[in-house]
């Protein structure tokens, strides 16, 4: 029957060899990175720039759809409706041509 010492030294020994196959992973696959890299001509200043990056979208102003005659306010129709046109048809207060 195996003992419990006996365990520890095998797991010590298992993380040991484990450890070691990690860094032999790491270093092939760093390798083959930088073969990669040079291969396609990347640089780590390419990979820093992430290359994912999307332009912003130019963020326009909406035309008023709406106005009220009396104040001259106006509503482009989005978002919550203003108090001058609780209760009334906004049909009446809408901006032709």
């Amino acid at each position: 029957m195996t003992s419990y010492a006996e365990y520890v030294e095998q797991i010590a020994k298992l993380q040991s060899l484990a450890e070691a196959a990690r860094k032999d992973e790491i270093n092939g696959a760093i390798k083959t990175i930088k073969d990669l890299m040079q291969q396609h001509g990347v640089s780590v200043e390419d990979l820093a720039a992430g290359g994912r990056v999307k332009p912003a979208k130019a963020k326009g102003t909406v035309p008023a759809q709406f106005k009220n005659p009396e104040t001259g306010e106006t509503w482009t129709g989005r978002g919550r409706a203003p108090r001058w046109l609780d209760g009334k048809d906004k049909e009446q207060f809408r901006i032709t041509g």
